[in-house]
C-alpha cells in the first residue's frame, strides 16, 4: 500500500538530514572526488539535487512557473548541461549551503501538499505521494552515489520501504523506457526489509519471483548496482529480465551499473 503524502514526507526530511551529515562531514578535497556516475564528481551530485529540490519546491509552490521553466530546458538542454555544470564549480560552502536551502524549501512546500493534491512534474502530473517518493529516492541514489565516492557504507532504514514500492510499480515504464513490452508473465517480490520482515509485492501465485534484500532491489532499481553483484536471487527468465533494465526513475534508460564494478552484496555498515 503507498503511503500516505505526511508519513512521505517525515521520512524524506530524515533522509535529507542522513545526506546533510555526509554533505557536512566531508573534507574540501572530498568535493572533487568522482562517483560511480560517469563524469560527475561530488559537487556534481549535490548541485542536482539542490537544484532538483529547487524545482520541486516551486512544482508545488507555484507550478505555472515550473512548467515554463521546464520547457525552457528542454528546448536547449545542452545549454542547461552547460548552466548545470558551471553552477557546480562554485566553492564548497556554497554549494553545501544551496543544498541546505534547497531541501529547508522542498520540505515546506511539500508540508502543502494532502492526499488530493496533484503535482506538475517533468512533463507528467503525479499525486503528492508519488511526487514525494521521487524525491526521497533522489536523494537516496544520488547519496548512495556519494558514499560510493567516499568508500561508506550507510546503514539502511525503513525508509527503504516507498523506494522499493515505487521501483515495483515501474516495471511496465522500465520496459517502455527500453522499447518493449512488458513479458505477459507476473513476477513476485519477496524483500527482506531493514527491520526483518517481509515485504512482498505482486501475485502471490506467481511462478517467477525475485528474494533478496531490500536495500539490494533498491540500489538495483535506481540503477545504482547491476543485480548480480547483490544478494538477489530469481526464478525464472522474466524476474531476471525485469532486473537487467530496471528502473524506478522517469526518462531515458541510463546506463546504470556494470556487472563486477562492485563487490557482490550488500556489505555490513562497521
Amino acid at each position: 500500500m503507498s503511503a500516505a503524502p505526511g508519513e512521505i514526507l517525515a521520512d524524506l526530511s530524515a533522509e535529507l538530514s542522513d545526506l546533510d551529515r555526509m554533505i557536512r562531514s566531508m573534507s574540501a578535497r572530498d568535493w572533487d572526488l568522482p562517483t560511480p556516475a560517469p563524469g560527475w564528481r561530488i559537487r556534481h551530485q549535490v548541485q542536482h539535487l539542490a537544484f532538483g529540490n529547487e524545482t520541486a519546491a516551486l512544482a508545488c509552490t507555484d507550478p505555472d512557473r515550473y512548467v515554463s521553466g521546464w520547457e525552457a530546458r528542454c528546448r536547449d538542454p545542452d545549454a542547461e548541461q552547460r548552466r548545470q555544470d558551471d553552477l557546480a564549480q562554485a566553492k564548497a560552502q556554497v554549494l553545501a549551503d544551496r543544498w541546505d536551502a534547497a531541501a529547508r524549501m522542498l520540505l515546506a512546500a511539500g508540508g502543502r501538499l494532502d492526499v488530493s493534491s496533484r503535482v506538475r512534474w517533468a512533463g507528467r502530473e503525479m499525486s503528492a505521494g508519488s511526487f514525494l517518493t521521487g524525491r526521497l529516492m533522489e536523494t537516496w541514489a544520488h547519496g548512495q552515489d556519494m558514499a560510493d565516492a567516499l568508500g561508506r557504507t550507510r546503514i539502511p532504514t525503513m525508509r527503504l520501504r516507498h523506494i522499493a514500492h515505487l521501483g515495483a510499480r515501474t516495471r511496465a515504464h522500465s520496459y517502455a523506457a527500453h522499447g518493449r513490452d512488458v513479458p505477459g508473465r507476473p513476477v513476485r517480490l519477496r524483500l527482506t526489509a531493514p527491520d526483518g520482515a517481509e515485504w512482498a509485492f505482486g501475485p502471490a501465485d506467481a511462478i517467477e519471483t525475485i528474494c533478496g534484500p531490500m536495500v539490494d532491489f533498491c540500489l538495483v532499481a535506481t540503477r545504482r548496482r547491476h543485480w548480480r553483484d547483490t544478494a538477489l536471487r530469481t526464478r525464472g527468465e522474466a524476474a531476471a529480465d525485469w532486473l537487467d533494465i530496471a528502473q524506478a526513475y522517469a526518462g531515458p534508460p541510463g546506463p546504470g551499473r556494470a556487472a563486477g564494478q562492485f563487490p557482490r552484496g550488500h556489505p555490513q555498515p562497521d
